[in-house]
């Protein structure tokens, strides 16, 4: 099991979270219940599926979480080119945030490829004392 908030990439997500909240303020009112719901869920979903995966028991069901969460942050780079596209946000938001998320992305998928090496090192050391 893992301490979720001792996790960076948990840290950069839930920040990230924050960010985007402040945003989306600023959107349209008759966007709050599509575009601004919907951003919103996504960047929720991210820090949340770290969360849960980090008390699930083994390290491939936290992978499986991981997975969901990754999903979420492409998910929510979508739906930020979309508002981009909508002008809700300006081009120097866009770019800032995009990267942000690019970010939280890479670490999402980095963690989880940790995970993976670290599962085949603890077989192959078991396959020596068998």
């Amino acid at each position: 099991m893992h301490n979720f908030k001792e996790l960076k990439v948990w840290q950069k997500s839930r920040t990230l979270t924050k960010e985007i909240h402040l945003l989306t303020k600023r959107f349209p009112s008759d966007e709050r219940f599509v575009l601004t719901s919907q951003i919103r869920r996504s960047v929720i979903s991210i820090s949340s599926n770290i969360a849960e995966g980090s008390g699930r028991d083994s390290n491939k069901e936290f992978k499986r979480f991981l997975s969901i969460s990754l999903s979420s942050a492409f998910e929510l780079e979508t739906q930020i080119i979309l508002a981009n596209d909508l002008e809700y946000l300006s081009d120097a938001e866009f770019l800032k945030v995009s990267e942000k998320i690019q970010e939280v992305q890479k670490m999402i998928f980095g963690f989880r490829k940790s995970l993976s090496s670290l599962n085949k090192s603890v077989k192959f050391i078991m396959s020596l004392f068998m």
